[in-house]
């Protein structure tokens, strides 16, 4: 049976999930909190959102309904683990993939190889060319296609891509350039970053276990 369209915030939640499974394993499960924090992040995101508590819960909700996510308890808090690779019955190379395309938007090959760094490392550009293609030409029978290729922006090097697990997407629309939108950051940058990011997702989720042991309420939560 066809998976369903997702909603952007269903994407965004799913697409944390893989993201924080690969990046952060050591505070994966993770809490509603943190689901919120991942989601809402400044950085590798596009579009950048500020989902609250209410909106992550009910995507993690339809989620779970669809057996993308899954739900385990431990100590006083949920927890929640994305079950993407068995659903889609795509290997991990593709995942990862998607899961980029669902945080960051339509990216180009290279773009993506740079920015699965953290996630799964590409022998080269072909290689993960060689992926999109397949998620391409994924057959009716597993589906259909879960990415599509975009028609070059004008003054563009490359073609970018898109996921298709929120739906068609406007063509048109996503491969014109955005006026006044600033360029990448350097992938050292945006390494430096990421790396930031791990650390401080590592000390939340060890704050979280030390408040679960002493039976204090998370920070943040009433």
């Amino acid at each position: 049976m066809p998976l369903r369209p997702l909603s952007p915030t269903e994407a965004r939640v799913l697409g944390t999930l893989m993201e924080k499974a690969r990046t952060v394993p050591d505070s994966y499960p993770l809490t509603l909190n943190a689901v919120v924090s991942g989601c809402n992040q400044k950085t590798s995101r596009d579009p950048l959102t500020q989902l609250s508590d209410a909106e992550a819960q009910e995507a993690l909700d339809e989620l779970k309904h669809l057996s993308l996510v899954f739900e385990t308890s431990g100590g006083r808090a949920s927890r929640y683990e994305h079950n993407f690779k068995r659903v889609l019955e795509v290997p991990d190379q593709s995942a990862v993939l998607l899961g980029l395309l669902m945080l960051r938007g339509p990216q180009t090959a290279g773009e993506l190889r740079i920015n699965s760094e953290r996630w799964h490392r590409f022998a080269d550009i072909s290689s993960v060319e060689a992926f999109l293609d397949e998620l391409q030409e994924r057959p009716s029978e597993k589906g259909g296609p879960l990415v599509i290729k975009l028609p070059r922006a004008p003054g563009s090097r490359e073609a970018r891509w898109a996921h298709l697990l929120c739906g068609p997407v406007d063509e048109a629309l996503l491969s014109a350039p955005a006026a006044g939108t600033p360029g990448p950051a350097s992938p050292a940058l945006q390494a430096r970053v990421e790396a930031l990011e791990a650390e401080v997702a590592t000390l939340r989720a060890t704050l979280e276990k030390l408040c679960e042991q002493l039976g204090l309420s998370h920070p943040g939560q009433d």
